[in-house]
């Protein structure tokens, strides 16, 4: 089984930042692309930000030059780094990755559990 582990979230005050981690584990044989989702209340999910496998990265226009994706390939965990947040910025915050699994090498799209990343003063 192969799971995604999220933790970062929380409340904040305007202009200021947060760092979300997730952590991929289980039957691993190696991670492509991951990205950061969100969702607000009332509003479809919408990507926040990818990163490939190779470190090539892509930003919603709404968080391109306020975040950061990054991730460590050996800890299979993919960061956030959130800065200068708004209160537009407030929503249940999603990892995702596209897993490929040992033994089978079966392909696999997977979710974290949602983390809440409120933006308030």
């Amino acid at each position: 089984q192969v799971q995604l582990v999220e933790s970062g979230g929380g409340l904040v005050q305007p202009g200021g930042s947060l760092r979300l981690s997730c952590a991929a584990s289980g039957r691993i044989f190696s991670i492509n692309d991951m990205g950061w989702y969100r969702q607000a209340p009332g509003k479809q999910r919408e990507l926040v930000a990818s990163i490939t496998s190779g470190s090539t990265t892509n930003y919603a226009d709404s968080v391109k030059g306020r975040f950061t994706i990054s991730r460590d390939n050996a800890k299979n965990t993919v960061y956030l780094q959130m800065n200068s947040l708004k209160p537009e910025d407030t929503a249940v915050y999603y990892c995702n990755a596209a897993v490929v699994r040992t033994i089978t090498y079966s392909h696999l799209s997977i979710w974290g559990q949602g983390t809440l990343v409120t933006v308030s003063s």
